[in-house]
């Protein structure tokens, strides 16, 4: 993580089950990152391509995190991106328990054993209001076909719950029911198939982003939605396309708990970071 070019912009790639992440670690050395960067670094041909891009600042506890989207759009929440970074700062530290800040709020994480990593993403937001929705409704089923729930978790999201995850459109629901006037901050969009008390398959339309193979967020508001519905318990395992996420909401808040991998280190040049601006 280190540059002879101070104009260079040093980063880690990261992704949980999948889900993919730019971390630009700015602790040491202030970075700043725009809508503009964010979006051209995340292009898959023309950058390095990312579901969300994370920076690691100095904060009240451990870190501070904040997360940018795909489309260079902020996100208060980014749990798998979270657990990345908690990760990365376990093995750096060697602490076993941290506490990150985020817009989201105050961030507990701890080492979970055999490589997992575990995160409370906090209470979940089950009032129109902190979702956030356009007028006051039950979250529970919306006005919406198919009755999806809303769950807000620091980001809005939206789960339906269907017989057969994969014989649903998610290319088309997605793009659809993120701009859903409901909506006045667009939405994540789950579609989620109850397998079982304790197992739910799902597939995840991420806000500003599009299909991803594992959202952290999506999957702690569709343990929490399938949870207030009575489909699940409240401690559930999730298969998305990427691997498998574990849920516990507890009485302090929605724990998650995976695996994270730190795929490699690379640095962007000055050249390229000046193409963007």
């Amino acid at each position: 993580m280190c540059s002879e070019n101070t104009d260079n912009l040093p980063f880690m790639k990261m992704h949980g089950l999948g889900n993919d992440f730019v971390v630009v670690d700015a602790r040491a050395q202030a970075h700043e990152i725009t809508p503009e960067i964010a979006k051209g670094i995340g292009h898959r041909h023309f950058g390095v391509g990312f579901d969300q891009l994370a920076v690691i600042t100095k904060g009240k506890g451990d870190a501070h995190l904040t997360f940018f989207n795909s489309d260079g759009s902020l996100s208060a929440a980014c749990g798998n991106a979270t657990r990345c970074i908690a990760r990365f700062i376990m093995d750096e530290t060697g602490k076993s328990d941290l506490h990150l800040t985020t817009d989201r709020g105050d961030l507990a994480a701890k080492d979970a054993g055999n490589g997992l990593t575990s995160v409370n993403m906090g209470q979940p937001q089950l009032d129109w209001a902190e979702v956030p929705l356009a007028e006051q409704m039950d979250t529970l089923a919306l006005p919406i076909d198919g009755s999806p729930t809303a769950t807000g978790m620091g980001n809005p999201h939206c789960t339906f719950f269907v017989q057969d995850v994969m014989a649903a459109n998610l290319e088309e629901i997605g793009p659809r029911i993120e701009h859903h006037p409901l909506y006045p901050q667009r939405t994540n969009v789950q579609i989620a198939q109850v397998i079982g008390p304790d197992h739910i398959r799902m597939r995840v339309w991420e806000r500003g982003v599009g299909v991803t193979l594992a959202s952290g967020s999506s999957s702690c508001a569709t343990a929490v939605a399938a949870a207030r519905r009575g489909l699940t318990g409240r401690q559930v395992r999730i298969d998305l396309d990427g691997g498998t996420l574990h849920l516990n909401w507890a009485e302090d808040g929605v724990w998650m708990t995976g695996p994270t991998s730190h795929v490699f280190s690379g640095v962007f040049t000055a050249d390229f970071l000046d193409s963007l601006k």
